[in-house]
């Protein structure tokens, strides 16, 4: 299921990552760091999958709000548990979207 994004621009904080094996509590916590965010001012929605690389897309109405949401206390331990444990490797990336489209539109609408 898409993300409902309000017209750009909004950021977009882009996580991909590649598992270490065995979960410890990963599902559980993914859960409630998805269930926190929801919670969070300026959040607009996500989308990810899996298989094996894993991407994570989260979209915020700009950068304060996606910032905020790096800095919340709960999320920093979920931080610090992905790095010590549920990740071999993670990127992060952070963009401000300017057009989106889709079979509704046309690219050249945007």
């Amino acid at each position: 299921m898409f993300a409902s994004t309000p017209e750009p621009p909004y950021v977009a904080v882009i996580f991909t990552s590649l598992r270490s094996d065995g979960d410890r509590g990963y599902s559980a916590m993914a859960d409630a760091m998805a269930a926190l965010a929801r919670e969070q001012p300026g959040y607009l929605g996500v989308e990810s999958a899996r298989e094996g690389v894993g991407i994570t897309v989260s979209y915020w109405r700009d950068e304060h709000a996606a910032r905020a949401w790096k800095d919340v206390a709960a999320h920093l331990v979920a931080q610090r548990r992905g790095r010590d444990v549920w990740y071999s490797d993670y990127r992060v990336r952070v963009a401000q979207v300017l057009r989106e489209y889709g079979p509704s539109t046309s690219e050249l609408d945007g």
